[in-house]
């Protein structure tokens, strides 16, 4: 939405106690935009502190989720809400870094520690599992690719241990290939330049679904 100039001096024009009177009535309607405020403004934790205890967090969450798994649907439920909580964290602090390290850090403590499930169940009840699985790597590729070259190294090595586990999981790796995710992109590290459009290609085809 945007403002016209008239609406904006208006704005500036109001007295001073009902512009916060204003502000705290409008934040109470928008946590995310009240949470960025407040970490900018009062929190004195920086990006680095808060991507590290959000990482800390992942790691032990996961591996409660995975003492008391039942089904691949109830892993997808509980991996989706550990990713809202990255992405509140990326709404919050704007940490491009931290949305690929965290995202990769999810997907990786969710496969080693779940690895020897994958074939326990059919591959239709494992499948939305898998998908998703393979569509977060699309996602963290093309979000690696736009960052600064001389950053892709500092990815490489999660990058790799990803694709190699991919590679040893039959479900995984039969997903990666049906939807066009070649994991020598990962055990490599060799993401091609055009990732994003190949991914934009992909679900025009229906693929990543």
């Amino acid at each position: 939405m945007t403002f016209d100039a008239q609406f904006k001096k208006a704005l500036e024009q109001l007295p001073p106690k009902e512009k916060d009177k204003l502000i705290l009535r409008l934040l109470k309607n928008d946590l995310v935009l009240a949470n960025r405020l407040l970490f900018e403004l009062v929190d004195t934790d920086s990006v680095e502190d808060k991507r590290q205890e959000l990482q800390s967090y992942i790691q032990n969450r996961v591996v409660f989720i995975s003492k008391n798994f039942t089904s691949m649907g109830y892993l997808l439920m509980y991996v989706r809400e550990i990713s809202g909580v990255i992405n509140e964290h990326i709404s919050i602090t704007k940490d491009k870094y931290g949305d690929i390290t965290l995202t990769c850090e999810l997907l990786y403590q969710v496969i080693i520690l779940n690895k020897h499930r994958f074939g326990k169940q059919s591959y239709k009840e494992s499948y939305t599992m898998c998908i998703y699985i393979i569509a977060k790597i699309f996602k963290v590729l093309v979000f690696i690719q736009k960052q600064h070259e001389d950053l892709h190294v500092e990815f490489k090595e999660m990058i790799v241990k990803i694709g190699t586990l991919i590679s040893d999981i039959d479900y995984l790796m039969r997903t990666a290939i049906n939807n066009g995710l070649d994991v020598n992109y990962l055990t490599l590290f060799r993401i091609p330049s055009n990732v994003e459009g190949l991914v934009k290609n992909l679900r025009v085809k229906g693929f990543l679904k």
